[in-house]
């Protein structure tokens, strides 16, 4: 059946959108496939504090060019960290007029800022993310379960999410005895590092205090498949819990991670290659209930590539610009379909967030946000085509299936087939939150 004839996802030929002279023009785009724009709830932007890393310019365009109509802003990596009110009005003002897709915001739980939440809601974030480990960044301190009753107890009633970087430090009764120092630059050395019982033992303090407090926790980049059995177990159980995965553990293993190439580490680590299947087993059962890019990039200098050292490294992945053809690559050959992409990439993120009753989905009085692409074209990602700030991704190289051409945002071209409004026009989205009182 062809893509004409099925009607997937939305209307398959002409597609109607503004000009800048907000006249109607008619774009005919013969087979491609017209779907919803995606929404990328996990982006770190970094600005202000770390523009040399990423900012709302660069990586918006960088979004655009890959079918993203919006995003949603974490609260760390830049400084100051959205953690007040008074942060969150400082990055609303410093994303002001620089942004090529919408954009939202989550707020930050770190130690003593309870009083902070219900401001930060009344202003607009969605929810607000924590760290059960260290963050990597000493202004974003991770939490103790003191902290997250303290925090959760302020979120109940809200209809707030909490996310979870659902990692823990744990004492190791007989930790391993090695004859020598393992090597920094063997990627087994950082794995081993970062073990799947740290997963485990975070999520289940997740699913505790989700049970006790009854307020929304979502697991964020879900990397180890261990723990998709208690997952399972919780929700069956009716606790109020939502996961994701990213598109780094769907498309990269272990096994092919080359000596000092430290622009693979992230955390929670790359796996291997059996635990990436279980992963995809957990999606298309419905467990894992979304996928994004967690775009966390830094400036080369930080990667370590010139020691290859991973333990001192730091841990991120950029991939914004490529996640819907790294997915569908992969994805395509497991049996998923167009369908599914949107429900994984643009429903289910919306609903996160609390934008579903204008993204995520093609429907009367919805925000005519689409993306116009090719699932069968080929292509290689190369730095010449990449337009978030530093180039630097694991993806180099590698050849892709989906090729975007158009991206629309409530009705204007943000990208067409490598060109870009002369000015931005996406707006900032802040989230009615009729509940905090």
């Amino acid at each position: 059946m062809s893509r004409r004839a099925s009607f997937i996802c939305a209307a398959i030929g002409n597609c109607a959108v503004r000009t800048q002279k907000d006249a109607l023009k008619i774009l005919d785009v013969g087979d491609l496939v017209v779907m919803a724009g995606i929404v990328d709830s996990h982006v770190h932007v970094n600005e202000p504090g770390r523009t040399d890393w990423e900012g709302y310019w660069t990586a918006t365009k960088s979004a655009a060019a890959g079918g993203i109509t919006t995003i949603v802003d974490m609260p760390l990596n830049s400084i100051p960290p959205t953690t007040t009110l008074e942060n969150f009005q400082m990055k609303l003002q410093m994303a002001r007029g620089q942004c090529f897709v919408d954009t939202a915001f989550w707020g930050g739980v770190i130690p003593g800022n309870q009083s902070a939440l219900l401001p930060m809601i009344k202003a607009g974030v969605p929810g607000f993310k924590c760290f059960l480990i260290h963050s990597g960044v000493d202004e974003f301190p991770h939490v103790a379960e003191v902290d997250l009753e303290a925090a959760m107890a302020e979120l109940q009633g809200t209809g707030c999410v909490l996310l979870f970087h659902a990692e823990k430090e744990l004492e190791r009764v007989n930790p391993p005895i090695h004859s020598e120092a393992p090597d920094p630059r063997d990627y087994t050395t950082f794995l081993n590092s970062r073990t799947d019982d740290m997963e485990l033992e975070a999520i289940r303090i997740v699913i505790k205090l989700c049970f006790q407090y009854r307020v929304h926790c979502h697991i964020v980049h879900l990397s180890s498949a261990e723990a998709v059995p208690i997952i399972q177990e919780a929700r069956k159980a009716g606790a109020p819990l939502t996961v994701e995965t990213t598109h780094h553990y769907l498309s990269l293993a272990a096994e092919e991670i080359p000596t000092g190439a430290t622009h693979y580490k992230c955390c929670p680590p790359i796996r291997g290659r059996c635990n990436q299947e279980k992963l995809w087993s957990a999606l298309k059962a419905g467990i894992i209930d979304m996928v994004v890019s967690d775009h966390s990039p830094c400036t080369a200098d930080l990667k370590r590539l010139e020691t290859g050292d991973f333990m001192t490294a730091w841990g991120g992945i950029s991939s914004l610009q490529f996640g819907l053809p790294l997915f569908w690559t992969a994805a395509r050959q497991r049996g998923f379909t167009l369908h599914d992409t949107v429900n994984l990439m643009c429903k289910n993120t919306a609903k996160l967030c609390g934008i579903e009753d204008r993204k995520g989905s093609l429907a009367p009085g919805k925000d005519a946000d689409l993306v116009v692409w090719n699932p069968d074209k080929e292509f290689e990602v190369k730095e010449s085509i990449i337009y978030h700030k530093n180039k630097l991704t694991p993806y180099l190289g590698r050849r892709l299936y989906g090729e975007v051409f158009i991206t629309i945002v409530r009705g204007n071209i943000v990208y067409l087939q490598g060109q870009f409004p002369t000015l931005p026009s996406g707006e900032h989205i802040l989230v009615n939150a009729n509940s905090a009182t």
